[in-house]
């Protein structure tokens, strides 16, 4: 009876899934673990002072050394290769490491698979991003004052390399190349470089049965960039193989909660079945900004990637993803001044449908009719028909396929949790990617701008004021939605700067 006793209680337990993510970030961190927790599966982590912050690289020694003595006692292991390799996201575009040096990291890699046969190892690593723009404190220095030329370059030797390019566009991307300081231009081409060899390595041991799976992720990318380039290249490579041991997926800061979801997935012998219904216009042969997908390709493939299959019909899923895209198929970003809180025509139509098929299945909603924050007239006319509080999940923040991943991953562990969880975890994406991406930040960010363009970057010691201000705007936002009213939350700005907030919902 012992003995039986003893059993029974091995088998409640959850297995040990091991969770490197590619930083410190809320999405990456604290919202992933929160959401598998609820789900029933709580992660293994790494003490956070090893992983990349808002000040400082990851130590990527210390990561080596905790996963290598988790490993052993683990079922599952979802890993950020950039924090091994790099220290984290941000690193894995700053960094001054050798080919030798990270080539070491994937022998390293091997090893750890080679000791632990038993260890499902998810993998999941980055495509450099080739941003328009971006500021020094993410990107190189010098990217602040060259970036829209590099970006320019990027696109020019993209095209060269798919088609060729006119006479004008050669003379282009000469001049372009002349007013880009050599070291700098240098620079750039040789970290990429270094990186698609490391990806290159990642693919080949996936090849070898390395990884259980491998997934690589296009970071904000374009039609036409380096990153669209790249991914070529890969895609080239892992011919041939089965979707099921490596993937290319648009997006990046979702992958590490999709792949803890296909970890949950696999573990459970769960397959889901799950409808994409795309809002009415464009739909799903939108091409969002930050992407060179189309919103179906990107569901399609973030379907995949957590485990799950395209079902041919609502009757036959087991999750409805809903997919909000503006009508006319032109994405703005959520500070667009056409973002007012007004519905039109097709936002009060897709609102009619989702909350009519609320009835009958659990449906998730990604919001991608603005990058970064939420689509104000569809949240309006949801509220109108009363189907906010009723969706399983969902998402609208940063870019379309994080929106998409973390809406589907979400929605799909959403069975496994109490109804105060779900609630919990739909009402902090309501405050964050709604109440806040789309509103708030644009109008403190506004008032900053005023005073220094900079400052939404950096807080520095104007933090305080800046939170407080954030808090009085947050009650006046809240207290005109009923929704979300009488929430009790806190917030904060874990990397000391506007884009990213968390925000915390006690029951």
């Amino acid at each position: 009876a012992a003995a039986l006793l003893l059993f029974s209680g091995l088998a409640a337990a959850s297995p040990k899934i091991i969770y490197i993510p590619l930083d410190n970030r809320p999405v990456n961190l604290e919202y992933t673990v929160d959401t598998a927790k609820a789900a029933g599966y709580p992660l293994t982590v790494p003490p956070e002072k090893y992983l990349s912050n808002h000040k400082s690289v990851g130590d990527n020694e210390g990561l080596w050394e905790w996963l290598e003595t988790e490993a052993p006692h683990a079922e599952a292991a979802v890993i950020a290769t950039d924090s091994l390799n790099y220290g984290g996201l941000v690193a894995s575009r700053k960094h001054h490491h050798l080919e030798k040096y990270l080539r070491g990291k994937i022998v390293r890699l091997d090893t750890l698979h080679k000791n632990n046969p038993g260890l499902k190892i998810y993998a999941f690593s980055t495509i450099m991003r080739t941003p328009r723009q971006s500021v020094a404190s993410v990107e190189p220095a010098y990217y602040e004052t060259y970036g829209p030329k590099i970006f320019r370059l990027s696109q020019l030797a993209d095209k060269e390399d798919m088609e060729g390019l006119t006479e004008t566009e050669e003379r282009e991307k000469n001049q372009l190349t002349l007013s880009i300081p050599a070291n700098d231009l240098k620079d750039w081409r040789t970290r990429r470089l270094v990186n698609l060899q490391t990806n290159k390595r990642l693919i080949r041991m996936a090849q070898r049965d390395g990884f259980h799976f491998l997934a690589i992720g296009k970071d904000d990318d374009a039609p036409l960039s380096q990153t669209h380039m790249e991914a070529r290249i890969l895609e080239n490579l892992g011919n041939g193989m089965n979707k099921k041991q490596f993937q290319i997926v648009p997006g990046v800061d979702q992958l590490g909660l999709t792949l803890v979801t296909r970890a949950i997935n696999e573990i459970r012998g769960d397959k889901p079945a799950v409808y994409p219904l795309f809002a009415p216009g464009t739909g799903g042969s939108t091409v969002p900004l930050y992407t060179d997908e189309s919103a179906e390709n990107s569901v399609h493939n973030q379907i995949i990637a957590i485990g799950g299959k395209i079902a041919s019909s609502t009757k036959k899923a087991d999750l409805i993803l809903a997919v909000n895209t503006p009508d006319d198929g032109i994405c703005r970003d959520s500070t667009a001044n056409e973002n007012a809180p007004y519905s039109n025509r097709a936002n009060k139509e897709f609102a009619a449908q989702i909350a009519d098929l609320e009835r009958m299945k659990p449906i998730a909603l990604a919001d991608i009719a603005y990058a970064n924050g939420a689509d104000n007239g569809f949240m309006e006319a949801l509220s109108h028909k009363k189907a906010l509080l009723d969706l399983t999940a969902y998402s609208g923040w940063n870019t379309s396929d994080n929106s998409i991943g973390f809406a589907l991953s979400q929605g799909i562990l959403a069975k496994r949790m109490s109804e105060p969880d779900r609630l919990r975890l739909l009402k902090i994406r309501l405050l964050d990617d709604w109440i806040y991406q789309a509103n708030v930040r644009y109008r403190v960010s506004l008032e900053m701008d005023r005073h220094n363009v900079k400052l939404k970057y950096d807080l520095g010691k104007y933090y305080n004021k800046i939170l407080s201000r954030t808090n009085r705007l947050f009650k006046t936002y809240i207290s005109d939605e009923p929704d979300v009213k009488g929430t009790d939350y806190t917030i904060e700005f874990p990397w000391n700067r506007m884009f990213e907030v968390s925000v915390r919902v006690n029951p």
